[in-house]
């Protein structure tokens, strides 16, 4: 992809030079995407689990922190607002 991006840069033809040179771009282009897939790793299925599980436990974790401040929170305004209506 940027061996694209520097043919194109330093291009500064015609219309139809530019046209010309769409497909050499193309093939270029493909070319790069094929050697970065070749770079891209599956993952197991042992460690989708392992990650999938970690991912459950932290949101159900971060839930009950959030519920347990927003519980604080909200007791701790009520308060105040009770406080300040009774005067």
């Amino acid at each position: 992809m940027a061996k694209a991006a520097v043919v194109e840069t330093t291009e500064q033809g015609t219309g139809v030079q530019r046209v010309t040179a769409g497909p050499e771009r193309l093939m270029l282009f493909l070319k790069d995407v094929r050697e970065e897939m070749r770079k891209v790793v599956t993952p197991s299925r042992a460690e989708v689990q392992s990650t999938t599980i970690v991912v459950v436990v932290c949101v159900f974790l971060f839930a009950a922190y959030f519920e347990l401040v927003d519980l604080t929170l909200g007791r701790g305004v009520d308060k105040i607002l009770l406080h300040l209506t009774k005067h």
